[in-house]
This record gives structure tokens, C-alpha cells and sequence, in this order.
């Protein structure tokens, strides 16, 4: 997008060095009212990528809007070169019922990308959305949580077969990429084979803001921007450390094998060994005791937040590190234990 090139989407245009704030509507109610969603489009009138910011395709997942709100409206974006669009909250109707899907049908947004007119609801949302705010992109960044009752360490999700993905995901400087496709309808697997590439960013937990999480998710934000010049100089971070986990890499959700209450040892991003004991289950007499042990010495990227499970239930997502990303992690852990 050019200096002299307005932003456009079906109704209204944002021209070169304005912004614009929008409720743009992708659906109606049973009673017939507009579904709105809520969009900051800033345009330069300096050349340069289009790129967006998006949170919330499921409902309750919380980290992300706050992330896409502060760059939006508390960043200084006068030295913006470029076009941002930011999209804090893409699935309105699972926000307001504080669920992750859509609370018609039970439908999940992230799953229908990139939507059609003539198909479901869910689709049709999903068609407004991409046509209008992604499809005009470069590229973009997609932010998620765990679901309800688990927890995931800030990790990106992203198709590091693409060169163009690739870039981006090391551009955000998290220590941890999950190589992968991502299935269909999900909105970073759809944008990226329409030529825009895009990641997810995993940050914590549903139903809450973790500033934690949001202040590392704004680093990585700024630390893209860096890379693409989308602002004045500044620097690509480089997070101490970095896996990248494949097909070929060993990793594993670790589930219940028993129902009970779970007692877990470790927080995400903890390092352990093989052989440690991870969680505990226990009925309530505590007269039964379950240990579940690491299968092998990796990293905990999510684990269980919500202390109960059905057997099948997934307790901790398990992954390998490589010996010297191990000896790394060993020393970080250990410094900030006796710090």
C-alpha cells in the first residue's frame, strides 16, 4: 500500500495519514440487529506493509485483546510506515456469552475462515472478516489462549516451511515455534495460502488478562515491527534462547489415564526430566494415588489449570529440547530459582 493509496473495505475507505475506528457489521441477531466488530484501521502517508493485528476469534480468550487495544490506542503510531488494522475482537457474539464459540450452533470462527456468503453463519462472519480486513494485508499476527482450564506458555504456532512465515514467526522473538500447517478454517492456515503470511501467538489462559503475557506478546509486536520497518529504528529481539519444534521433534499431550483431582508440580514453561513426577491423581478419599511421570526430559508448554479430569483429559503438553537449548534452559531456571 502506497502513500497515495486509501484503505478500502465494502462501505468506507480510511484515506493516507488518517485513522479510522469502526463498528463494522458482519451479521444480524435473531431480532435483526447488526453484529458489529470492532476495527482500527491506521493508514500512513508513508509507503510501506499493511499488516493486522487480530484477538478473540474465540470468545473467552482475553491476552489478545488487550495486546491488539494497547498497540492500537496507546502506542505513539506517528511514525507509522505503513497500514495497521487492528481486530480486538473478532468473534462479538462468543465475547459478550464469554464462550469460545459462537454461541450459534456452537460454531467455532477460527474454524471457517475463509468463510463464504451463501454458507453458514459462522462462514458468512468469517467471509466479512477476511475480505474486507485481512485479505487487503501483507501479513498478520493472530492471538490466542489456551482453552478454558489449561495453560499455555507464550509460544507461536506458525508454517515454518514458508519462508515468509518463517521471518515473521523468528521476528516476534518468542523462545518457543511449533512448526506446523495449522487445519483448515483456521484463519492463519487460510490467510497464509491466500499469500498472507501469518502466525499465532499463544499466550495463557481463557477468561483473563495476564499482564505477564501481554507485556512479553507487546515486545514481540514491537520486535516484528522492527523487522518490517514498520516504525523508526529499533531492535529485532532475540529471546535468549530459541526451539523450534517439528514433526520430527519428540512431543506429546500427556492425558489422564484415571478420573480424579489433579495435583500439578510444575507451571508451563517449566523444564523437566524424565522421570519426574508431573501431576498427581487422587480420588476423594485421596486413598488412590496416581503419579504421572515426564516420558521424557522436555519443556511444559501448556498444563492443566483446572484440577479435575476425566480419563483422556489432557494434563500437560510435553515437548523435546535439543542438548544445548536444554543446557540453556537449565541454567536460566536454575539463576531464576535463587534469584
Amino acid at each position: 500500500m502506497g502513500s497515495d493509496a486509501a484503505f478500502e473495505y465494502d462501505g468506507g475507505r480510511v484515506a493516507p495519514g488518517t485513522r479510522r475506528n469502526l463498528r463494522y457489521a458482519i451479521s444480524e441477531t435473531y431480532l435483526g440487529d447488526p453484529i458489529r466488530i470492532p476495527v482500527t484501521v491506521v493508514n500512513s502517508e508513508r509507503e510501506g506493509p499493511t499488516v493486522f493485528l487480530s484477538a478473540a476469534s474465540h470468545g473467552d480468550e482475553l491476552n489478545g485483546i488487550e495486546v491488539v487495544r494497547e498497540v492500537a490506542y496507546e502506542w505513539d503510531l506517528s511514525d507509522l510506515v505503513g497500514t495497521l488494522v487492528c481486530l480486538p475482537v473478532l468473534n462479538v457474539p462468543g465475547f459478550l456469552a464469554q464462550q469460545r464459540y459462537l454461541p450459534i450452533y456452537d460454531r467455532d470462527l477460527n474454524r471457517s475462515f475463509p468463510g463464504r456468503e451463501d454458507s453458514t453463519s459462522a462462514k458468512r462472519m468469517a467471509a466479512r472478516i477476511f475480505d474486507n480486513f485481512i485479505a487487503p494485508c501483507d501479513f498478520g499476527i493472530d492471538f490466542h489462549t489456551s482453552t478454558r482450564g489449561r495453560t499455555n506458555m507464550l509460544h507461536v504456532r506458525a508454517d515454518m516451511s514458508d519462508d515468509a512465515v518463517a521471518r515473521l514467526a523468528q521476528a516476534f522473538g518468542s523462545n518457543v515455534i511449533i512448526d506446523s500447517q495449522g487445519g483448515d478454517g483456521l484463519l492463519r492456515s487460510e490467510a497464509t495460502r491466500s499469500g498472507i503470511p501469518t502466525v499465532t501467538v499463544e499466550m495463557g489462559e481463557a477468561h483473563r488478562f495476564q499482564r505477564d503475557l501481554i507485556d512479553d506478546a507487546l515486545a514481540g509486536v514491537e520486535s516484528v515491527f522492527a523487522e518490517y520497518e514498520l516504525r523508526e529504528p529499533s531492535v529485532v529481539r532475540w529471546p535468549g534462547w530459541r526451539t523450534v519444534i517439528h514433526d520430527t521433534n519428540e512431543r506429546t499431550w500427556i492425558r489422564a489415564d484415571v478420573g480424579g483431582i489433579v495435583d500439578m508440580h510444575h507451571e508451563s514453561g517449566s523444564l523437566v526430566r524424565e522421570g519426574d513426577r508431573i501431576c498427581t491423581l487422587t480420588d476423594p478419599f485421596k486413598s488412590d494415588t496416581v503419579a504421572v511421570e515426564a516420558p521424557f526430559t522436555g519443556l511444559l508448554v501448556g498444563v492443566l489449570e483446572n484440577p479435575v479430569v476425566y480419563p483422556g483429559n489432557p494434563l500437560c503438553h510435553l515437548i523435546e529440547l535439543d542438548d544445548d537449548v536444554r543446557r540453556v534452559v537449565e541454567r536460566e531456571q536454575t539463576r531464576d530459582a535463587t534469584s
